[in-house]
């Protein structure tokens, strides 16, 4: 019999050979697959093994791959002449910027007279025409002829009933308010105690550094006469450098804030509410009699906007100040950026819904992850749909 076997496999074709051995390498990767599936589970369920291999992995963030290192001594001395030329382009970067710094000052006074009547407008020291407050609405939102007009009546005489109610309200009541309400980034800060100051604000306006100066722009808050303090301009001033760090050249992608600056609030007597008066009971140790003390102080408010930590002259500073500062800046570059320029979009809510519109909802991230885990099922040998008919214990709802 061991003759005929070995005479039988000497006549079989050779292609045939082939896939006898196809097949006995395939059977033995499925085995390995299978094996080293149930190593991987055994030790993601270990949280030892979970926590070695984290460490692991986080000490690998950022090393080298040790391609460079092997690489001929020639070849990494001109690596090296590529980085002299990116520092150099680093360099070039930072002149581009400080023209663009000129070019925002150029548009900035183009842009301040439709500020300013913005502003009036606002106070209610100005009455726009007729004209002037005309606005086409988009196609999508065009009613027929006859339905506008019925919707025109309509409104008209809502209006004239409210005018008889009530009087003509100044300009647009609580306007820088309701932008900073309609705004998460400001609406944070807000304390129920800064909104009556608010409604004194009339306008903000964003000031460059004069050419020849170092970079810098400051935001410039007008408030009229109210009751809680006597100044009519608070300020607030960022000093920025458009230069690569001689340590980390290759770190420099643009301007960066280097500090900023506030100012000084004369508040009326009683009304700082950026500070706060609390009363302490103590007990003395000997007598034991007790007393009630008065303390003041920090309250939270949007007016410590005004009074930033201030950067220590080697600028190493703590980790809360870091972080103070760093959403410090997050918001003195919007307002700039986004709040002063499109001050009515976020007023009305439309330029809430152009931001909302530049991220991605999470729910269909979250479909996109499941079904690429459905089909990663679907493709795994392994996958018996029947073991998932009924959820584990724990996701079974209550």
């Amino acid at each position: 019999m061991a003759d005929i076997d070995n005479k039988d496999q000497a006549e079989m074709d050779p292609a045939d050979m082939e896939d006898v051995e196809e097949v006995e390498e395939e059977e033995t990767g499925e085995d390995v697959n299978s094996k080293a599936r149930q190593l991987t589970v055994q030790m993601m369920q270990n949280p030892q093994v979970l926590a070695a291999l984290q460490e692991r992995l986080d000490g690998l963030v950022g090393s080298p791959s040790g391609y460079m290192e092997s690489l001929p001594k020639i070849v990494k001395r001109r690596v090296n002449a590529l980085k002299n030329l990116q520092v150099k382009c680093a360099h070039i970067e930072a002149k581009f910027y400080e023209e663009v710094h000129e070019l925002e000052r150029k548009y900035a006074a183009m842009y301040q007279p439709l500020f300013d009547k913005r502003s009036d407008i606002v106070k209610g020291s100005y009455e726009p025409a007729d004209d002037e407050c005309e606005w086409k609405a988009d196609e999508e939102e065009e009613l027929t002829v006859s339905k506008q007009e019925e919707m025109k009546e309509k409104a008209k005489v809502e209006e004239e009933k409210k005018d008889e109610e009530k009087e003509d309200p100044k300009g647009i009541p609580e306007f820088w308010l309701t932008v900073f309400k309609n705004v998460d980034l400001l609406s944070d800060m807000l304390q129920e105690h800064d909104e009556p100051i608010l409604k004194h604000l009339q306008d903000i306006k964003v000031k460059f550094s004069d050419a020849g100066q170092p970079m810098s722009f400051t935001l410039e808050f007008f408030f009229e006469p109210n009751e809680f303090f006597t100044n009519t301009l608070l300020t607030k001033t960022y000093k920025m450098r458009s230069e690569p760090d001689e340590s980390d050249p290759f770190s420099f992608d643009g301007p960066e804030i280097m500090g900023c600056t506030g100012c000084q609030i004369d508040w009326t007597k009683g009304k700082n509410v950026t500070l706060k008066t609390i009363k302490k009971k103590q007990k003395h140790k000997g007598r034991g009699t007790v007393r009630t003390v008065t303390k003041t102080v920090p309250n939270d408010s949007f007016f410590n906007f005004f009074a930033p930590p201030e950067v220590p002259e080697n600028g190493e500073l703590d980790e809360d100040s870091e972080a103070v500062l760093a959403a410090d800046f997050e918001i003195g570059h919007f307002i700039r950026e986004r709040i002063v320029p499109r001050a009515v979009l976020y007023f009305t809510g439309e330029a809430i819904e152009d931001d909302d519109d530049d991220y991605d909802e999470e729910g269909e991230e979250a479909d996109d992850e499941e079904g690429e885990e459905e089909a990663d099922e679907e493709n795994d040998p392994d996958y018996d749909p029947k073991k998932d008919a009924n959820p584990p214990a724990e996701c079974k709802q209550q």
